[in-house]
């Protein structure tokens, strides 16, 4: 049997038994920021897709220097989780974790509340002009 076969009926065989995969490999921080970017064009329409973009591209250039391995752990974990969740459309209609947000700093919050009402204006904006 040829490994790669041999490979691909163990994992198959492992999950139909019920024990979950591995952990999920992260992605190098340049495969990843293109994975994201390729999503957003794929999955997004154009106006999320301009948040999306520029919302991806500021995040990772504010976290190029960040030298903590935890720090960076974290940081890709996150990304890489919704990238999969944006290729798979598993995010429409999904609401926050709550033990996240009680874990975000002040500016994480404040953050998250102008990209809230960022969302809301656009919104309105958008049924004024359908009207």
């Amino acid at each position: 049997m040829k490994p790669s076969l041999r490979l691909l009926l163990a994992a198959h065989m492992n999950t139909a038994k019920g024990l979950s995969p591995g952990p999920m490999a992260l992605l190098p921080p340049i495969y990843l920021y293109r994975r994201l970017l390729r999503a957003h064009r794929k999955h997004l329409s154009p106006e999320m897709r301009l948040l999306g973009d520029a919302y991806v591209k500021a995040q990772f250039r504010e976290h190029r220097g960040i030298e903590n391995p935890v720090h960076v752990i974290g940081f890709l974990t996150e990304w890489q989780l919704y990238a999969e969740k944006l290729e798979s459309n598993s995010w429409v209609g999904e609401k926050l974790d709550p033990a996240k947000i009680e874990k975000m700093s002040d500016e994480q919050l404040g953050q998250l509340y102008e990209l809230m009402k960022a969302i809301q204006k656009r919104g309105t904006e958008g049924g004024e002009t359908q009207s």
